[in-house]
């Protein structure tokens, strides 16, 4: 079988990562060592910028009714995110399963395939792609692609095969998951701290079930999923509540360790990494989830443009460029999260001097644009101008009001997963040059509606050329040279611009 793309595992970034390649041009087929999805949720959520993601492809309303998170924190450590400018509450209490099961729906109608219960074995390059061997339900099958994505999770198999590294940090603690029910416990949303290093989290799932996470300093560095018992896990649970869950049960639970790694690299000729297979670290927050989600869209888009012919193979480079700096943030970040919430009280005042830090504004807003990936701002090369909205995302939920009189919001204009030249009054040569590109982006003419606040969060420059995942190339004024935006990051001009 010939496909453009092959990507490796069916979890989120996958899913993500295969329609996104498919709203790009891009033959894509998906593989899945598992013969049909897990229903685990090891996720109960995701960030401000993945539901913003999710909206920018008409997704977000797809899940269904969900509840904002109301409390913002870091390694336990509260924020308020009530006195920022732009909200950056997350979603929670939606359960990753409903999540893929969202995706997997939008990949049906997108007509891609869904290869389940092929594990990948092998793969070797030849002279114009790559072929990939997997065991199937009907023994060896073997599929030829230009370009192979890893998608398979922490013990990447694809990474592995590829031989790139993902140095980080031992594990030295163990900790476990599990939804359980037939009990009544009290809410821990953001966890509690049980004296000696250790933490508890409870939360409802509603329907009777609660997602218990358990980080106990005595559970060994490296267990074991498929040795773990339920009784292990209600034993574990009384020494840190000393509540016994025993006459409980549960429908899922997994064992998890502390370590962390990360790849070397994200691109490795016809090889690219996303999601836990480029970035593993331990269950935290939910920041796993959305890093990975953030890298499909990043690659989504370019790789398929490369595979279609529109734009040079150098275009993959970005990807790594871009995403592995936030790799790196993801997980010094998570070292200083879980240093926070899971050390003993010999750090209680560095605990005393971050919550401190935490009331003021300019503080809270930088954790809480880490944290809800509203702060990404991407390099967008030398030359490319001084605006200072340059290489950030445009607020999905500004609205430009078109020349019949009606509205649309910025997120609107990206359900295609194309690029899109925002033009305002006095900016048509803009328009007229960016014509020559009209096989790969949209022009859309219009003047911004007025908000009253006047955050960067919420600003938007007079004209914008916005990349498929919704952040600003090029923008006027002092944005740079169009042409020069347009040819970097879409590749080569093929119409001929009207004089």
């Amino acid at each position: 079988m010939k496909t453009r793309v092959i990507v490796v595992g069916a979890g989120p970034v996958g899913l993500m990562l295969a329609g996104e390649l498919m709203l790009g041009g891009a033959d894509v087929t998906l593989y899945d060592k598992l013969p049909s999805p897990s229903g685990e949720s090891r996720a109960l959520g995701f960030t401000r910028r993945v539901a913003e993601v999710f909206d920018q492809r008409g997704l977000l309303t797809r899940l269904g009714s969900y509840r904002q998170g109301q409390n913002g924190h870091f390694g336990g450590v509260g924020i308020d995110l009530g006195m920022l400018d732009e909200s950056h509450h997350g979603v929670l209490g939606l359960p990753q399963a409903r999540t893929e099961e969202m995706l997997g729906n939008w990949l049906t109608e997108l007509g891609v395939p869904v290869r389940r219960g092929y594990e990948l074995r092998d793969f070797h390059e030849t002279e114009d792609g790559i072929v990939a061997g997997f065991e199937g339900p009907d023994g060896r099958h073997e599929a030829e692609a230009a370009y192979l994505v890893g998608c398979d999770g922490g013990q990447s198999t694809v990474r592995a095969l590829a031989g790139i590294e993902a140095p980080g940090w031992e594990s030295t603690r163990g900790m476990y998951m599990a939804d359980v029910t037939g009990v009544e416990l009290p809410q821990r949303p953001t966890g509690k701290h049980v004296r000696g290093g250790h933490m508890i989290l409870s939360v409802s799932l509603g329907d009777g079930y609660y997602r218990i996470l358990i980080h106990d300093r005595g559970l060994p560095p490296h267990p074991d999923t498929a040795t773990l018992t339920f009784t292990d896990v209600a034993d574990a649970w009384q020494r840190m509540t000393g509540q016994s869950i025993h006459h409980g049960k549960a429908r899922w639970m997994a064992a998890f360790s502390n370590g962390a790694g990360l790849a070397t690299d994200y691109r490795r000729g016809r090889v690219l990494l996303a999601g836990d297979a480029a970035h593993e670290t331990p269950p935290l927050a939910g920041w796993g989830l959305a890093t990975g989600i953030q890298d499909a869209v990043n690659l989504g888009w370019k790789l398929a443009a490369v595979v279609s012919g529109s734009a040079p193979e150098s275009l993959l480079d970005t990807y790594h460029f871009e995403r592995h700096p936030l790799g790196q943030q993801l997980l010094r970040n998570t070292h200083a999260g879980s240093t926070l919430y899971l050390s003993g009280e010999e750090i209680d005042p560095l605990r005393d001097v971050m919550t401190e830090l935490m009331t003021d504004k300019n503080v809270a807003a930088h954790f809480a644009g880490m944290i809800s990936g509203l702060g990404v701002r991407y390099d967008m090369g030398s030359g490319s101008g001084s605006h200072p909205l340059l290489g950030r995302r445009l607020s999905p939920d500004r609205e430009l009001q078109r020349p019949d009189g009606s509205r649309t919001r910025v997120t609107e204009l990206l359900h295609a997963g194309r690029a899109v030249l925002i033009t305002t009054d006095g900016c048509g040569e803009a328009a007229r040059l960016a014509a020559a590109w009209s096989d790969r982006v949209d022009l859309v003419t219009g003047s911004w509606v007025p908000v009253e606040s006047d955050s960067l969060l919420n600003a938007v420059p007079d004209s914008a050329l916005v990349r498929p995942d919704g952040y600003i190339a090029w923008a006027a004024p002092d944005g740079g040279d169009l042409s020069d935006a347009l040819d970097r990051w879409l590749g080569t001009a093929r119409a001929t611009a009207n004089a």
